[in-house]
Parts: C-alpha cells; sequence; structure tokens
C-alpha cells in the first residue's frame, strides 16, 4: 500500500495544504542547488511558520521512518540543503518562520526565527542604531538557520569572529519531535556542556534550527574602503600585519582578490568597472571602521597606505570617496561567486591555512597544478584576514573545462594534500555537504570520526536528518 498521499495529508493537517507542495513545477526550487552542481527529487516540500509546526511536521515524519532534508535560503555550495534523487525526503523550508522575535539594544541581543534573512537582520539591527556585522554576497537570501548549520564566516570575520562568536542561544527542533529551548541572551553560562555548538556547523544533521539570539554591537560612525594593487601575497601578508597593529579593532575587512577573479566579474556583471587603470596580478581590498568620524577613519587609512606605499607593500590605490564608491568597490568582490556561475563550473575550494603557510601553498599548488593541466585559470580570493581562500580551479576554454571538471578528483587531491600538510582545513565556511563527506575522510583522524559519528547517534539513531550530508 502507498502511503505518501497519507503522509502529505498528514502534513497538511499540520501547516496547511497550501503549504505541502507535491507537484514537480512547485517544488522544483527546492530541489537544486544554487550552483546548479546538485538535483534531487523531494517526496514533499513542507513550509512551516512556527517551531510548534516544525516539532510536529518532524514528529509525523519520524512516525514514518521519513528521512528530513532542512532548508534555508538554500544558497549553500556544498549540496547541503538539496534532497537526494530517490524522491523519499521531505524538505522542510523555514522561509515562512521570518518573524524577528524582540530586540534589546541595552543588552545589544535580536532574537530572530531562523527563517529570517541575513538582511533582514541586519536591518533591524540598524534600527536600533546597532549592528549585526555577519556579512556574505548571499546576504539577501540566505537565512539565519543556514548560516548557523555552516557556521557562516563571511568578510568581517577578521573583527568579529564566525557565526560561532555571534550567538548566544538557540532553539532547535530535535529528531525526534521535541523542543529544545536554548534561547538564553546570557554573555556568560558556565552551567555545562555549551550545547547549542553541537549545532552549529552540524548543516542540518542533529536538528532543525528554529531560532537564535544574536549578539549587536555598536554601530561604526566612519568607514574608510580603498581597493589596492600589491606586488603578491607575500606583500599582502605583510600589508595585513602592519594594518592589524597600526588600526588594532578597527581593521574591519582585508580581502586578497586575484586578478582573474577580478577578469570574471567585469566580463559577466554589468555597471561594474575597472578600480585601477592599470591591471594588477594581485589586489586587496581593505575596510577600516570606527565610532570616529568618517575624515578620522579616512586619515588613518590614508596614513596606513602612504606608509605602505613607500615600503613597497602597496603599488597602487584607489580610496573611496563616498558611500557609493565604497559600494561599487565591495560590489567588485561580492560578486566573484555570481561571475563564476555564469561563467560555467569550477572545481571549489574552500579552504583555511595558516598565515605563514599561504604563500608556500600558493607557489606550490599553482606549479603542481600546472604539471598536470593545460590552459588552466586559477581563481583565487577571499579572506586573507583570516586564512579562508576560496581556490578555484578552471581551464580558459569550455572543452578544456570539460576535461578539469571530468579528473576533479585528481585536483582535488592535489590541492586539498597541500592543504593538510599546512595543517589547513578543506572547508573553511561553506561546510562539507554532500561535495566534501567522503573527501573529508581522507584528512579527519579516526578517533575525530569516531566522536562525530557517536554524537550523531546520540541525537539522531535512525539516521533521518539530513541523511548522507557531513557524514
Amino acid at each position: 500500500m502507498n502511503d505518501k498521499p497519507d503522509l502529505a495529508a498528514d502534513l497538511a493537517e499540520i501547516v496547511g495544504a497550501r503549504h505541502v507542495l507535491v507537484e514537480r513545477a512547485d517544488t522544483q526550487r527546492y530541489e537544486e542547488d544554487w550552483r546548479g552542481r546538485y538535483r534531487g527529487r523531494a517526496r514533499a516540500v513542507v513550509r512551516p511558520a512556527s517551531t510548534e509546526e516544525v516539532s510536529a511536521v518532524v514528529s509525523r515524519c519520524r512516525g514514518q521512518s521519513v528521512a528530513i532534508v532542512p532548508q534555508g535560503g538554500n544558497t549553500g555550495l556544498c549540496g547541503g540543503a538539496t534532497p537526494h534523487a530517490g524522491g523519499d525526503e521531505v524538505v522542510v523550508s523555514l522561509e515562512r518562520m521570518n518573524r524577528v522575535r524582540s530586540v534589546d539594544r541595552v543588552n545589544r541581543t535580536i532574537a530572530v526565527d531562523a527563517g529570517c534573512t541575513l538582511a533582514a537582520v541586519q536591518t533591524a539591527a540598524a534600527d536600533v542604531d546597532c549592528l549585526f556585522p555577519l556579512s556574505l554576497a548571499s546576504e539577501g537570501s540566505c537565512q539565519i538557520g543556514g548560516n548557523l548549520s555552516t557556521n557562516a564566516g563571511g568578510v568581517h570575520v577578521l573583527r568579529y569572529g564566525n557565526m560561532r562568536d555571534l550567538v548566544l542561544g538557540i532553539e532547535v527542533v530535535l529528531p525526534d519531535g521535541r523542543v529544545w529551548d536554548g534561547m538564553r541572551h546570557l554573555r556568560k553560562d558556565n552551567t555545562g556542556y555549551d550545547l547549542k555548538q553541537l549545532f552549529i556547523g552540524a548543516e542540518g544533521t542533529l536538528g532543525i534550527v528554529t531560532a537564535a539570539v544574536l549578539k549587536l554591537f555598536p554601530r561604526p560612525r566612519g568607514r574608510a574602503v580603498a581597493w589596492l594593487a600589491v606586488p603578491d601575497p607575500t606583500q599582502a601578508i605583510a600589508l595585513l600585519q602592519m594594518a592589524a597593529a597600526r588600526c588594532g579593532g578597527n581593521l574591519d575587512a582585508f580581502e586578497l582578490i586575484g586578478a582573474s577573479a577580478l577578469e570574471l566579474v567585469l566580463r559577466h556583471i554589468p555597471g561594474t568597472r575597472a578600480p585601477l587603470a592599470v591591471a594588477s596580478e594581485w589586489n586587496v581590498l581593505i575596510e577600516l571602521a570606527g565610532t570616529g568620524s568618517a575624515e578620522t577613519v579616512g586619515a588613518t587609512l590614508e596614513a596606513l597606505l602612504a606608509d605602505a606605499m613607500a615600503r613597497g607593500l602597496v603599488a597602487d590605490a584607489v580610496v573611496a570617496r563616498s558611500e557609493a564608491q565604497a559600494e561599487a568597490l565591495w560590489r567588485l568582490r561580492e560578486n566573484i561567486s555570481e561571475a563564476q556561475r555564469i561563467e560555467g563550473f569550477s572545481v571549489k575550494h574552500d579552504i583555511s591555512l595558516p598565515l605563514d603557510a599561504m604563500v608556500a601553498f600558493l607557489d606550490g599548488s599553482r606549479r603542481e597544478l600546472e604539471a598536470h593541466f593545460d590552459d588552466l585559470r586559477l581563481v583565487v580570493f577571499g579572506h586573507l584576514g583570516d586564512g579562508n581562500l576560496h581556490y578555484n580551479l578552471s581551464a580558459k576554454n569550455r572543452q578544456g573545462n570539460d576535461l578539469v571538471i571530468a579528473r576533479s578528483a585528481e585536483v582535488n587531491r592535489i590541492v586539498h594534500d597541500r592543504v593538510a600538510a599546512c595543517r589547513g582545513s578543506i572547508s573553511a565556511e561553506h561546510g562539507l555537504g554532500q561535495l566534501k563527506r567522503e573527501e573529508i575522510l581522507r584528512y579527519r583522524s579516526p578517533v575525530e570520526d569516531e566522536i562525530m559519528r557517536a554524537i550523531k547517534r546520540a541525537f539522531d539513531p535512525d539516521c533521518l536528518m539530513n541523511p548522507g550530508k557531513l557524514l
């Protein structure tokens, strides 16, 4: 007997028939990842509007041994929120859970549903003259639940930390349907295991995050942004150290951008233009922000750049003279992933390295890759301030690129082996998802893997919560 209609009817009793999607025309956008690399088939897509509804949906699915794929804004890059092709999983989309529950300016906290977009949280913070500092290119569509589940980083980790550092409490629906209310607003709470950290970065494999209490910060008054041409990564790192020493807590972002990354943006993103008259092989986008005036922060940046140029760390520079100019420079950085998507598939790597190993990695991996592949294009960019690089490989022509994609495993082995030799990580901020769940086994110790599987068994013994992801 086929019980699929019965499950859909049961779920409709919980969330309403309009919010249980079963027709392919309705479910398709939930079944494909942002890059178009992973496509699956959901048994149904369910869109609850409250924690209570999520709890009831999870309980009902567990009662029929139906697996669940939690999904936020579906902007991930590793297939972590995409159902498998078998058509036997229920996607639970949190897009209707988009309420800002409370904003506390005195304690500088904000409590939000997990379906709130990052941009909505930023706006709610700004409305009370505060800052929520997480900033991603996808902030208009990515959701807080997904940011938590992947431990998102972004461009301001250097100053504020990643998502783990920005969360005080969370609410989670466990795989058996029970709700854990950990919505604490405290900055100190030393009463045992910090349970929220188990769910942050777990990619929905231990439960569904339904809400969070986030930290807010004083809103900077002054901001200064500049695009710099640097001779090479060695000088970029020296400049980073100089900026950290000179500017301290005002150093808000420090992004390294290779020439190929900028070229793709200028080719594919309308309205963009080259920031400097002469193209440079390596560039840095730097931002200072502080409680002083824009003039004061700008003067600090100007003095830093003058000294850096005198020392040969910077070859050329343009400083934004208005907010519009600053946003135009940031647009060049934030649209790199979109430009790559338009250009076509590439072999992507989201890696982190100790800064003192960065130059050796870049030089060594480039030489080894060029020895194995012809006509390569390396698109390198990322958050140099916290050692996170997006290191992406393709060929300059479509036929050659098809050959590179076909040899992805070989590319990954070269890049990831070198990352491991530097005691780095093969996933800095995107997670593992489906993309790296097997690859990580080459680099994760047996003890570490055993601990993670024990945690998974403790929370989800039936393996119904986002199966086949991360582990």
